[in-house]
């Protein structure tokens, strides 16, 4: 990651964000300095941007192979130090990375419905997410995203004013003991989400 593309990048991002959204950020305080997962929903392919900038520190994100693949989105999103997963089946070197990235001290960010949402409202969560938070033994703080599908709408590539606040809003942090089940990190994900974008 080049810190000079990292530095452009951030100011780019809040004015972007700022002329489309503007963006609130709340709690972003909360975060802890050290290895952090941050978790959010996924409405828009513009959440990645709103939830890095409301987190005021660098988030490497775990993103969908394809975008990859794609020579200019693919570039940015690797300058910015994201990662590949491969939707459809499980993917253990994506897991593995997130895991190992977390264990350095890095903030990762990922969404877990591994989908954007058609209709805003929150999807199921793939299970990778409680392995990684398990295996990782790191603090989890969960990001509740509004508006950011007026900005970039479901099933479209053209960016516009979201003519109101975008929200970022950051949960409590939480930890989980090793012994701690899937159920239960699954079932807290869930609860904190639909607490914090207000479904």
């Amino acid at each position: 990651m080049n810190p000079f593309v990292l530095a452009f990048g951030r100011v780019f991002g809040t004015i972007v964000t700022f002329v489309l959204g503007p963006l609130r950020s709340i709690h972003e305080e909360r975060l802890p300095r050290g290895g952090l997962l941050i978790v959010s929903n996924h409405l828009s392919d513009c959440d990645p941007a709103f939830a890095y900038i409301g987190a005021r520190r660098h988030v490497t994100f775990m993103a969908k192979s394809e975008l990859f693949e794609m020579k200019s989105i693919g570039w940015f999103i690797r300058a910015f130090g994201a990662f590949p997963v491969r939707r459809g089946a499980p993917d253990r070197a994506a897991l593995k990375k997130a895991i190992d990235y977390l264990g350095q001290g890095q903030t990762v960010g990922i969404f877990p419905e591994g989908r954007l949402s058609e209709d805003g409202k929150l999807q199921p969560l793939l299970s990778g997410v409680a392995l990684i938070i398990s295996r990782a033994q790191v603090p989890v703080v969960c990001c509740g995203l509004q508006n950011t599908n007026r900005v970039i709408p479901y099933g479209s590539m053209i960016p516009r004013p979201a003519f109101r606040w975008v929200w970022a809003r950051f949960g409590r942090v939480q930890r989980f003991a090793p012994e701690a089940t899937n159920e239960e990190i699954m079932a807290w994900l869930e609860s904190e989400l639909r607490r914090l974008t207000g479904q």
